[in-house]
Parts: structure tokens; C-alpha cells; sequence
């Protein structure tokens, strides 16, 4: 059996980080626990002080198959690239052409662009491949293929 394992990205603001991650894997962000109806109804009665109720958020595969995404606040920007980065798979692979491949990837791209992230890093068009390099709101680089 594989072991599930969860993503976790620094950054300086959790909450939007996980609402652009949902939004751009259709994820969902997960409710409190118990009989909380808000996260901030549940720091609140965790005794968490109101500067600290965003240090923390997550995005979750509503199927339950993808890994967990975690956001966790740190004092640092980010500064260097990433070592480590996210592909969006949405071209439906090799046994689609080439040019709807592309069709595809620039549909999402554009649907990313209206949710916060950019595509100054460009495209990407070599040995019958194609993909996009986009970064997050923060500046995390992922590609689009």
C-alpha cells in the first residue's frame, strides 16, 4: 500500500494560498471540526489569539485521491526558486494532438490568470511537448501541460 502523503508550501497567507490552490485543482477547503460552523468559531474556542487565525489552511481532493495541500504561514518571503513544483495535467496526454493539447493547456491557463497566478515565465514547445510555467500568487512556480 502507497503512503498518502500531504504537499506543504510556506507562504505568507494561508488562507488565500489554499482558496487559489481549491479553486485551481478543484479541491475543497475543509470545514472545523466538531460542531464549529467556522474555522474562526473553532480558534475562538481553542483560545488561539485572532493574529494567529490564518497561520494555518489547507485544500483537500474532494474524491479523496490527490494529496492533501497544506499552507503554513513563515516570517520569510520567498526568494529562490522552487525545488520542488506542481504540473496541472489537463491536456488529456499523448493520445490527443498536439494542437488541442495546446487548446486545452491555454483554456486553463486563462482560467488560472483570472484566479490570481501569472504566466510571464512563458510556454514551453519541444519534442512534440507543450506546456506553460506559471507561478501562484505568491510566486510558486507550477506548469500547466
Amino acid at each position: 500500500m502507497a503512503t498518502d502523503i500531504q504537499v506543504v508550501f510556506d507562504c505568507a497567507d494561508p488562507a488565500a494560498q489554499a482558496r487559489f490552490w481549491a479553486e485551481a485543482l478543484r479541491y475543497v477547503m475543509p470545514g472545523p471540526s466538531g460542531d464549529f460552523s467556522t474555522w474562526e468559531d473553532w480558534d475562538r474556542a481553542q483560545g488561539i489569539p485572532e493574529e494567529h487565525w490564518n497561520d494555518a489552511a489547507a485544500a483537500e481532493d474532494p474524491a479523496g485521491k490527490g494529496p492533501r495541500l497544506f499552507f503554513q504561514k513563515v516570517p520569510e518571503a520567498k526568494v529562490a526558486k522552487n525545488r520542488v513544483h506542481i504540473d496541472l495535467n489537463v491536456s488529456g496526454g499523448p493520445e490527443v494532438t498536439l494542437e488541442e493539447r495546446k487548446v486545452r493547456i491555454w483554456a486553463e491557463v486563462e482560467r488560472l490568470k483570472v484566479l490570481g497566478a501569472d504566466d510571464h515565465r512563458g510556454s514551453m514547445d519541444q519534442a512534440g511537448e507543450f506546456w506553460v510555467r506559471m507561478n501562484d500568487p505568491e510566486g510558486n512556480e507550477f506548469c500547466v501541460q
